[in-house]
């Protein structure tokens, strides 16, 4: 039994890829410990919001997976290269890795400064570069990875992040215009969307934000008229009332529902686009 024991020890110590193997096996145990233990203290705790859990437990997997990783490349490297050597060479091989990695480092601090400066959180619905939509799915210190609506997980470097529209940010004001046509009186066309600001405020007053007193910040309301001329079509009016983040593009749906059943109700005829044809006739007629 000794003599197996030590065949074993020294097979580990003089057998480079047995030792590469069991530091890749403890590494990956370690990890997969780790995680879970990340994942049932988020579990049991509630001293922060569900979202920003999640996204603070995306980064933190993305950190001990990175870790791990790092330290694997130098347990390789340990074992045909004595360690002394290389840390005498950190200054040659930073500067090496700092030229061939720029865009790395750029995305590992954008990473960090999206967590701490609370720009989003898993979960949140965005428009990335004023060009992607969807919901945020993970947040980690080199990507940033979306739920587009069609289905498509777009996955994106957080060193390309230039602009971030969030729409799960404690509260959205929901806009709506309205364009009517010119021949339509706008006292009615007022007295129609108030009507319908009344139904709104009862009907849809479930997604209205509310104040500690259980009152809506700003309910259904009509904001005035917007437009004169809203691209020659007719004249445009806008209602506004701020709802919870979380039930915006609900509240938007019902509130259109609402505005063109009230204004259907009224008779109130709305804009129609108009295409202008104009014929040139031939010199001889």
């Amino acid at each position: 039994m000794e003599q197996f024991g030590k065949f074993i020890i020294d097979l580990f110590e003089y057998n480079n890829t047995v030792q590469i193997l069991v530091s890749a096996i403890i590494l990956f145990v370690a990890v997969l410990i780790i995680r879970k233990v990340i994942r049932s203290f988020f579990k049991r705790t509630s001293f922060i919001e569900e979202r920003k859990e999640k996204t603070l437990e995306a980064m933190i997997n993305s950190i001990v997976s990175y870790g791990a990783l790092i330290a694997f490349i130098i347990i390789v490297l340990s074992t045909w290269v004595d360690i002394g050597k290389i840390l005498a060479g950190a200054g040659i091989i930073g500067i090496i890795i700092g030229l061939g990695a720029q865009s790395l480092i750029k995305d590992f601090f954008a990473g960090i400064f999206l967590l701490y400066e609370k720009q989003l959180h898993k979960g949140d619905y965005i428009t990335l570069n004023n060009t992607h939509h969807g919901i945020v799915e993970d947040v980690g210190l080199r990507f940033l990875k979306i739920r587009q609506w069609s289905g498509k997980l777009l996955t994106v470097s957080n060193g390309q992040i230039d602009t971030i529209e969030n729409y799960n940010i404690d509260y959205m004001r929901v806009i709506e215009h309205v364009t009517t046509n010119f021949l339509e009186d706008p006292r009615k066309v007022f007295t129609a969307l108030e009507a319908a600001c009344v139904r709104l405020n009862d009907e849809a007053g479930m997604y209205l934000k509310k104040d500690l007193a259980k009152k809506p910040i700003e309910p259904y309301k009509v904001y005035g008229m917007y437009s004169l001329n809203d691209q020659y079509h007719g004249y445009q009016y806008t209602i506004t009332g701020v709802v919870e983040d979380l039930v915006y593009w609900t509240a938007s749906k019902e509130t259109r529902r609402i505005i063109a059943e009230t204004m259907f109700d009224h008779n109130i005829a709305m804009a129609e686009q108009r295409v202008q044809v104009q014929s040139y006739s031939s010199k001889e007629e």
